[in-house]
C-alpha cells in the first residue's frame, strides 16, 4: 500500500511538473501566428522578445507590451511593423501601463490589459465563444470562434493609422495624438463623405474628400461613400454596393507587396509612409490636406497663416500681448467685450464645409454674435448673406483675391479695461474696507476681553501684596501725589497718546483737570516692573533738582503700577543728535554743550549732594529729556542703586544698556559712580559728533566713534571729532575741552576717570583740562578694529562674546 502511494505520488509530481512547464511555455515564449485562452503574463514574461508575445505567421507584424516614445518604463499594448518599428494600432494610448501589470486572454475567450487592480482596456468577449486568438498577416488581430468567425478584429477599432486592405467604414473613427494646444482631430465616413474635422465639441470640418480635386472620379454617377481601402498606391472610396467612386493615388508606381499606411498625425495632416522590410519609411509627399494653411492650427489661434506656414498677428490684435483677444471666455469675463473688424481678405478654414448659422445681413450678423457669449468670430459672405458664427477659432488664412467675406472677432475693449480696472479698485476697496472693519471688530472684542481679564487680576490681586506696597510706600518721606488709577486713564483718555516704550512698559501723554501735562509710564511686569516701581518713587519722589525730572505722583492699585513725570515738549535727546536728514532742525554747539553741562551736573547731584550715594546705571541719551526750551533733565531712575557715603564700590547685577555701559559691569568688577562717568563720556561724544558711538556703514577708521576721537586727538584733528552739521567759531575752547573731557570720562581704567563734580568744573571752565591719556592701563584695544564687534566699545570687556552671556535691561 505504501508503495503504491508512493508511485502515484511520483507520477502526481512528474504530471504537476509537466503542467507548469506548459503553462511557462505560454507565458514566457513568443507564438506565431495563433494562440489559444489561458494566458496571463506581464512584459517582464517577454522581455526577451521586446514584449512581443504574438507574431504573425510571416513575422512583419507583432502584438504585444512595448515601450512609449517618452518613458522606457511604460508600456503600450500594440500591434506593431517589426521591421520598422512603427505602431499601427494600440490598446492604451491614454492609460499607459508597467512591465509588471498583467495581460490576460481569459477561459472565457475576453481579452483584459489591468493597471494594478484596474481594467485599462478590453475586448469585451467574455462567454462569445472565442477559442483562439490570431494575428493575421495583415496586421489585423482577430478573436475567432470554433468555427473560424471573427468575433472581434482591431481592424473595427482603429486608432490613427490604416493599414492597406482595411475596411474603414462609417461608424469608425481616426483620431489623432493631441497637438500642442491639446486639440485633436478626427477622420470619419459621415453624410456619404470622409471628413477630417476638428475633436472640439462642436467640430469644425476642414478637409472633405468630396471636395478634393485631387481625386480620380471612376462612378460618374454615385458620390455616397460607404467605405475607403488602402489599396496597393492609391486610397479607394466605394458605396455601399462596393461600387468603386472615387481613387487617390499617392504614389507613382503600382505595388501589391507594398505596405502602405495613412497616418493622421497631431498635427492635422493625414500622411502615407511606406513600411519597407529593410527598416526604413519611405514618406509620399502626397498629403491630406495638401496646403500648409489648411488645418486648423498650423499657427496659433488667432493667427493669419500665409504661404508655407508663415505666421502673422492681425492688426486689431497687434498690439495685445500674444495676439490674444484679452479673455479666456468671453462668457466667464468681467471685463467688457467688443466685436472688432478683422483684416480684409480672411478666410476660415472651416468655411466651405460647416452651413451658415443663418442668411442676415451684416448689421444682423453682428448683433447674432454680439448677443450670444459663445461667439468669438464672425464671418459674413456679402454676396449669399450668408453668416458663420464660431465658438472656437483656430488659425485665420490669407486670401489672395477678395472674396466678399467680412470678419470680425471678439476682443475686450480698452474702455472695457479701464472700466474692469476701475471696477476691480473698487472691489478692492470694498474689500480692504471689510477686513478693517473685521480686524477692528475683533480688536474690539479682545480688548474687552482683556479689560475684563485684567479687572479680574485686580480682584485676584493678593492683599498681601498690597500691603507690602502700601507699607512701603507710607514709609517714604516727601511721597509724591498718589492717583487712583482710574484718575490717570482719564488723564490719558485711555492711555491712547503713546509717546514711547522703555525696558519695563510705555510712557503715554496725559492731562490733568488744571491742564498740567504729564509723561505717565505704565510699567508692565509684576517681578521687574515692580521693583522698578518702587526704585523709581523712593528715589526720585524724594530729591529736587533742575536737571532731574520730576516725578508728580503714582499709582499704585492693584496689578496697576503707573508713574506720572513731568511732561518734557522735546522728548529726548537721541531724537535731535542722531537725525541724518539734513534739512530737519539741527541742534547748535551752544545748545548741546548747555545740554552736555546740565546733564553732568543732574549727574553730580545724584553722586555728591543727596542723603544716599545714587548711581543712575543707565546714562544714554534716550534717558536725557528736553523741555520745550532744549533745558535737559535726567530721567529714568528704575535701575538705579543706592549706596552709603560710607561705600566708595559695591557689587550689583549687570543693567544698564550696551553701548553705554562700563568695562567693570562686564568684568563682574565692583561699581561704583565712576560707572555712570564712563557712561556720561560715551554720551558726551554722541552729542559732539552727532553719531551713535559704534556705526558699521561708516569707514573702518571711523566705524568705532571714540578710537576715532582718540587718533584724532593724538594727531591735533579735534575739529574731525564734531559734528559737520554744526557750525562754531575757530577758536570756540569748548569743542577741545568737552572732547578732552569725554575722552577721560571713558578711560577703562575707573581710577582715572574724574568725578561728575570734576567734570562739571572742567566744562564751566574752572579747572585745566590736561589732554587724556591715550590709552588706559586697557586702553591699547581701542585701536584693535578686529576687536570691535558691537557699539560697546574696541575692549574685551565690552566684546559681543562677553556681552550675549549676560542680560542686560535696555534698550528702552
Amino acid at each position: 500500500m505504501g508503495r503504491q502511494w508512493s508511485l502515484f505520488s511520483a507520477m502526481d509530481t512528474l504530471l504537476l511538473c509537466i503542467l507548469l512547464s506548459s503553462e511557462v511555455v505560454l507565458t514566457s515564449y513568443q507564438n506565431v501566428g495563433k494562440v489559444y485562452p489561458g494566458i496571463e503574463g506581464s512584459q517582464m514574461n517577454w522581455i526577451d522578445r521586446y514584449g512581443i508575445l504574438l507574431e504573425s505567421y510571416n513575422g512583419e507584424f507583432g502584438f504585444g507590451l512595448v515601450t512609449t516614445a517618452n518613458d522606457s518604463t511604460l508600456f503600450l499594448l500594440a500591434i506593431v511593423h517589426m521591421h520598422t518599428p512603427k505602431l499601427v494600432w494600440v490598446a492604451n494610448r491614454e492609460l499607459p501601463v508597467s512591465n509588471s501589470d498583467k495581460f490576460v486572454f481569459d477561459e472565457k475567450g475576453n481579452v483584459i490589459l489591468h493597471k494594478g487592480e484596474s481594467v485599462v482596456w478590453s475586448t469585451y468577449t467574455s462567454g462569445k465563444g472565442v477559442s483562439s486568438m490570431e494575428l493575421k498577416d495583415t496586421g489585423n488581430l482577430v478573436l475567432l470562434g470554433n468555427d473560424s468567425r471573427v468575433i472581434w478584429q482591431s481592424f473595427s477599432h482603429p486608432t490613427d493609422t490604416l493599414l492597406p486592405m482595411q475596411d474603414f467604414i462609417e461608424g469608425m473613427k481616426l483620431v489623432s495624438e493631441p497637438g500642442p494646444n491639446n486639440l485633436t482631430y478626427v477622420l470619419e465616413i459621415e453624410s456619404g463623405s470622409v471628413i477630417l474635422s476638428t475633436g472640439l465639441q462642436t467640430p469644425q470640418p476642414y478637409w472633405s474628400m468630396k471636395k478634393d480635386s485631387r481625386k480620380k472620379i471612376v462612378n460618374k454617377n454615385g458620390d455616397v461613400v460607404a467605405s475607403a481601402t488602402l489599396d496597393a498606391n492609391s486610397w479607394r472610396f466605394y458605396d455601399e454596393t462596393k461600387s468603386l467612386l472615387w481613387e487617390l493615388d499617392f504614389a507613382e508606381e503600382s505595388d501589391a507587396n507594398a505596405t502602405w499606411i495613412a497616418v493622421l498625425g497631431s498635427d492635422g495632416f493625414i500622411t502615407f509612409s511606406n513600411l519597407l522590410s529593410g527598416g526604413s519609411i519611405v514618406a509620399s509627399p502626397t498629403r491630406i490636406p495638401q496646403d500648409s494653411c489648411s488645418t486648423p492650427e498650423p499657427c496659433d489661434p488667432y493667427n493669419i497663416c500665409s504661404g508655407e506656414k508663415k505666421c502673422t498677428c492681425p492688426s486689431v490684435l497687434s498690439s495685445r500681448p500674444n495676439c490674444k483677444p484679452g479673455f479666456v471666455s468671453p462668457c466667464n469675463s468681467k471685463s467688457t467685450i467688443e466685436l472688432v473688424k478683422a483684416d480684409d481678405r480672411l478666410n476660415y478654414f472651416a468655411l466651405g464645409f460647416v452651413p451658415p448659422s443663418s442668411k442676415t445681413d451684416l448689421i444682423g450678423c453682428k448683433t447674432s454674435c454680439s448677443a450670444n457669449c459663445s461667439c468669438l468670430a464672425m464671418f459674413f459672405n456679402s454676396s449669399s448673406g450668408n453668416c458663420f458664427l464660431f465658438d472656437r477659432i483656430g488659425s485665420f488664412e490669407k486670401s489672395d483675391k477678395d472674396s466678399g467675406l467680412v470678419s470680425y472677432i471678439k476682443v475686450v475693449s480698452s474702455e472695457g479695461d479701464t472700466r474692469d480696472s476701475g471696477s476691480s479698485k473698487m472691489q478692492t476697496i470694498v474689500v480692504v474696507i471689510i477686513v478693517i472693519v473685521t480686524l477692528f471688530v475683533i480688536s474690539g472684542m479682545l480688548f474687552v476681553a482683556h479689560r475684563c481679564f485684567r479687572k479680574k487680576e485686580d480682584l485676584l490681586e493678593s492683599p498681601q501684596e498690597d500691603s507690602e506696597d502700601d507699607s512701603f510706600l507710607e514709609s517714604l518721606t516727601g511721597m509724591p501725589i498718589r492717583y487712583s488709577y482710574t484718575d490717570l486713564e482719564t488723564a490719558t483718555s485711555n492711555f491712547s497718546v503713546r509717546l514711547g516704550e522703555g525696558g519695563f512698559g510705555s510712557v503715554y501723554k496725559g492731562v490733568l483737570p488744571d491742564g498740567t501735562q504729564l509723561a505717565v509710564k505704565k510699567l508692565e511686569g509684576i517681578g521687574q516692573g515692580k521693583k522698578e516701581f518702587r526704585v523709581e518713587v523712593s528715589i526720585i519722589g524724594s530729591i529736587h533738582h533742575h536737571h532731574l525730572v520730576r516725578l508728580k505722583g503714582f499709582c499704585a492699585e492693584g496689578s496697576h503700577r503707573v508713574l506720572a513725570y513731568e511732561y518734557m515738549a522735546n522728548g529726548s535727546l537721541d531724537k535731535w543728535i542722531f537725525n541724518k536728514n539734513k534739512e530737519e532742525f539741527v541742534l547748535d554747539w551752544d545748545t548741546r554743550y548747555n545740554i552736555a553741562l546740565g546733564t553732568a551736573k543732574g549727574l553730580a547731584y545724584l553722586h555728591e549732594d543727596c542723603d544716599s550715594k545714587i548711581i543712575h546705571c543707565d546714562i544714554k541719551p534716550e534717558n536725557v529729556l528736553l523741555d520745550d526750551n532744549f533745558r535737559v533733565k535726567v530721567s529714568d531712575f528704575g535701575l538705579a542703586k543706592l549706596m552709603t557715603r560710607e561705600q566708595s564700590h559695591v557689587f550689583t547685577t549687570l543693567r544698564g544698556t550696551r553701548g553705554y555701559l562700563a568695562p567693570e559691569w562686564i568684568t563682574n568688577c565692583s561699581i561704583s559712580e565712576k560707572s555712570d562717568v564712563y557712561s556720561y563720556g560715551m554720551v558726551l561724544l554722541e552729542i559732539i559728533g552727532g553719531r551713535k558711538n559704534y556705526d558699521p556703514s561708516e569707514t573702518s577708521e571711523k566705524s568705532h566713534f571714540p578710537s576715532f576721537a582718540f587718533k584724532m586727538v593724538e594727531e591735533g584733528n579735534v575739529r574731525e571729532i564734531l559734528d559737520s552739521k554744526v557750525e562754531t567759531y575757530e577758536n570756540d575752547e569748548r569743542v577741545h575741552i568737552a572732547v578732552n573731557v569725554a575722552l577721560w570720562c571713558i578711560q577703562e581704567d575707573m581710577s582715572l576717570r574724574p568725578s561728575m563734580t570734576k567734570v562739571v568744573q572742567m566744562l564751566e571752565g574752572l579747572c585745566t583740562v590736561h589732554k587724556p591719556p591715550t590709552c588706559s592701563v586697557l586702553g591699547s584695544r581701542f585701536y584693535s578694529t578686529s576687536e570691535v564687534g558691537t557699539s560697546s566699545g574696541p575692549s574685551d570687556c565690552n566684546s559681543e562674546a562677553n556681552l550675549s552671556a549676560v542680560r542686560l535691561s535696555g534698550p528702552r
